[in-house]
């Protein structure tokens, strides 16, 4: 009986340690640099990028991977394409937690600092980008990639997590105001080089009126949104930091709810009262109402420019609703004219650890090889995004590039290179937020603040003080914002890890027996004994 209990035990042992390899990640020994890359070996290396059916961005990738190999003919690239950046990000927490994340991919910081909530899941680039060999510009590397200092200073420091940099950047964009020349004077008003935030929401108001058979005044038609804003996380975090008012610190204190952020919430709510200002999530890509004159204010990425304007090469609306308006680009509205702030953002670079540290090598070359002027250049030219390395910017080819502004409506679309000049020319007046484990939560707890009050709104529902308090207590339990610590971690409580999976239900079930079983033969083996000596 004892034999067999014990063998139970040992069973249940063993498959409770294929679970925990199955369901959760321990992390690993931290990357140490070989002495050399051994070209003796094949590596196959997975690169998961981001592509939303850009097939210019497409074939930059698979140029990329081209002449990577040609390099390296011992290293081959599997590409994975996603739609957006929010499926990599799920994929690849899903996929920590097997120990199948890819090796090289295309992400934001904010998804990093919960990547690392594994021990070195996420490489540190300290000790790789500083390498005589291997680092960037080393003597082993085969390719003319930058130095560290040829990458610019400000798009590098936002790929610090926890300290150190945990990736590099890859492409830059920020986000510009694209604007209804033609509407916007035919309204009476003239376009400032500045737009303000007041100015924005008086030329809105005036456009919602309308005309004797209920059609809108400046464009006849029975649709009319002035103002649309792609991202409100952005809108929000932007204009708290021109108010300098509080948003969040790099140790995890949430600072979001404050009486500056209800302020902004009073003025969209006003707005949006009106019918002068909605947002993508309620009513759809700005860009298309937009093109279609049906809107006259429109603020997305610079990476959005090929959506924008009449000839925009990218266009998602048919030719009869397209209207003919003279496009130009500002920076987003400022409250000071005198000091515009915006966000940076964009696309950066991580590679994951892995036990073959040849492997691990191998991604840091071909992460490198993504900066060489050729690639930067080469994807900046599909949209409205900037190099992250002054080499490519300064590259004759790149000026070349940008001084052909208009020369045609793809490879030179005036708005889109005039959105791109527009980050270049202001790069020192951006910014980036705080990243931590759990920023990504309060980012999207920012945005959503905007998006609940607009809805609130068209729902007719009153929208006071009382309502802006329960709002607060609700994006922040939405958002367990509350759970966030001071060290930038999440507080996980029972409720949190949610439900035990039935295969380990089963396995508990069966220790409780197996113990259960293991103490009755103690005790009957006890009452024997004293049987026997009795």
């Amino acid at each position: 009986m004892m034999k067999k209990v014990l063998s139970l035990i040992i069973v249940a042992v063993i498959l409770c340690a294929s679970l925990s390899g199955c369901h959760g990640s321990r992390g690993m020994e931290p990357f140490v640099i070989p002495g050399e890359f051994d070209t003796s070996k094949t590596y196959e290396i997975s690169f998961w990028a981001k592509n939303d059916t850009n097939k210019a961005q497409t074939r930059v990738y698979e140029k990329a991977i081209n002449d990577f190999q040609e390099l390296y003919p011992n290293v081959k690239i599997n590409l994975k394409l996603y739609t957006d950046y929010g499926r990599i990000y799920n994929d690849v927490i899903t996929n920590i937690q097997t120990n199948t994340t890819p090796n090289v991919c295309i992400t934001y910081p904010d998804h990093i600092a919960t990547y690392l909530t594994g021990t070195n899941n996420v490489v540190s680039l300290n000790k790789l980008i500083d390498d005589e060999r291997y680092g960037l510009g080393g003597s082993e590397i085969p390719f003319d990639g930058p130095t560290k200092e040829e990458i610019i200073p400000e798009f590098l420091n936002e790929c610090i997590v926890n300290g150190e940099y945990h990736a590099l950047p890859y492409m830059r964009s920020t986000e510009a105001l694209y604007i209804n020349k033609t509407y916007v004077e035919k309204l009476g008003y003239t376009v400032p080089d500045v737009v303000t935030w007041d100015y924005i929401w008086e030329v809105s108001e005036a456009a919602t009126k309308k005309d004797a058979d209920g059609n809108y005044a400046v464009n006849g038609q029975k649709v009319m949104i002035p103002f649309i804003y792609k991202s409100t996380d952005n809108m929000m975090i932007q204009m708290l930091r021109q108010k300098d008012a509080g948003y969040s610190t790099s140790s995890g204190e949430v600072l979001l709810f404050n009486d500056t952020t209800r302020q902004i919430l009073r003025d969209v709510a006003d707005s949006a009262s009106k019918g002068a200002f909605s947002t993508f999530k309620i009513s759809s890509y700005p860009a298309n109402f937009l093109n279609a004159g049906q809107c006259i204010f429109a603020v997305d990425s610079t990476a959005g420019a090929t959506w924008m304007g009449t000839d925009a090469p990218l266009s998602d609306i048919s030719e009869d609703q397209l209207v003919r308006f003279e496009t130009v680009v500002r920076t987003i509205p400022q409250y000071d004219v005198e000091k515009p702030v915006m966000i940076s953002q964009g696309p950066s670079v991580c590679i994951f650890n892995k036990e073959d540290k040849q492997e691990v090598l191998a991604s840091w070359l071909f992460m490198q090889y993504l900066l060489t002027d050729g690639i930067q250049i080469g994807y900046a030219k599909t949209e409205g995004y900037v190099p992250v390395t002054s080499k490519a910017q300064e590259n004759p080819e790149y000026l070349d590039y940008l001084s052909r502004e208009g020369e045609d409506n793809n490879t030179y679309y005036d708005i889109k290179l005039k959105a791109t000049k527009l980050l270049i020319e202001n790069t020192g007046n951006t910014f980036v937020t705080p990243v931590f484990n759990g920023s990504a939560s309060v980012r999207d707890a920012a945005g959503q603040l905007i998006e609940n009050t607009v809805k609130s709104v068209r729902r007719m529902e009153t929208v006071d003080e009382k309502y802006f308090t329960d709002l607060y207590d609700d994006i922040s339990s939405l958002y367990r914002l509350d759970q966030i610590n001071l060290s930038g971690n999440m507080n996980m409580d029972r409720d949190d890890m949610g439900e035990l999976p039935s295969t380990a239900k089963w396995l508990v079930a069966v220790l409780v027996i197996a113990w259960a079983s293991m103490g009755g033969y103690v005790v009957s083996e006890g009452i024997k004994k004293k049987k026997t000596a009795k």
